[in-house]
């Protein structure tokens, strides 16, 4: 092959070695990137593992609601005072080890806002006799979660039908005519006993840890299209060798 026809094959070839490289420089950022949040998710997991266990806190007042959030606050082990409302249930949609059913949301007045408090699970059948929270002042304790909104299972919350499908505290709030109502909920430790009460305690703390999977990945991406620049690159040297 004369010179002249080598030329558009060398800058062919210099060009895909070149975008390999490039490709080489991108899946080892992904790859870094991903064991930096492998690094954040196993701080944050060990963070939230300290508040479920720490001795429960009041918690966050109107003053800070607009600053609540799930890196922050989520599963923080709280303790409150107030009563509860009765005839103000809300069934929302649950998936649990203990089967399909509802969770069931009830606000507690403390006097200068409402919570709504999960008071645990009840299967489909137990729906329409589950029993009414306890009367009077009561004190509860449990885990700090944040709203989700919109709705779930790839369905949207209907609250003209009293369907629920996620617990929207602000949804749900305007939904049974609460007033000044915390922007987050409580899910209740496993304290209210009795015949029909739901089944508390039940919540699962767990977070997708998947980023060594992804890292790994990105990584090994990284070494093949390393290995296809050599190949290219290499072509090109074998080339010029033959022309001399």
């Amino acid at each position: 092959m004369t010179s002249a026809a080598r030329r558009p094959h060398a800058v062919k070839r210099a060009l895909l070695g070149g975008l390999a490289l490039l490709f080489v420089a991108l899946f080892l950022a992904l790859g870094i990137c991903q064991v930096q949040r492998r690094a954040w998710k196993h701080a944050l997991i060990a963070q939230v593992e300290s508040r479920v266990h720490a001795a429960p806190v009041a918690p966050p007042l109107p003053a800070h609601w607009a600053t609540v959030n799930t890196q922050a606050d989520a599963y923080r082990h709280v303790a409150l005072t107030g009563r509860f409302r009765p005839g103000h249930d809300v069934f929302v949609l649950a998936v649990t080890d203990l089967g399909s059913g509802y969770w069931v949301m009830t606000p507690l007045d403390t006097g200068p806002f409402d919570v709504m408090i999960n008071r645990g699970f009840v299967s489909q059948e137990q729906r329409s006799h589950v029993a009414q929270p306890p009367a009077g002042i009561v004190t509860m304790t449990g885990l700090l979660r944040i709203t989700e909104p919109g709705g779930g299972f790839l369905r949207s919350n209907d609250p003209v039908a009293k369907r629920w499908y996620s617990r929207d505290i602000p949804a749900i709030s305007r939904a049974i005519g609460l007033g000044r109502t915390a922007p987050y909920f409580v899910d209740a430790d496993a304290g209210l006993k009795g015949p029909g009460q739901p089944v508390g305690g039940l919540t699962v703390v767990r977070f997708a840890d998947n980023h060594l999977v992804y890292a790994l990945t990105w990584f090994a991406l990284a070494g093949f299209s390393g290995w296809a620049a050599g190949r290219v690159l290499g072509q090109r040297g074998d080339e010029a060798g033959d022309a001399a």
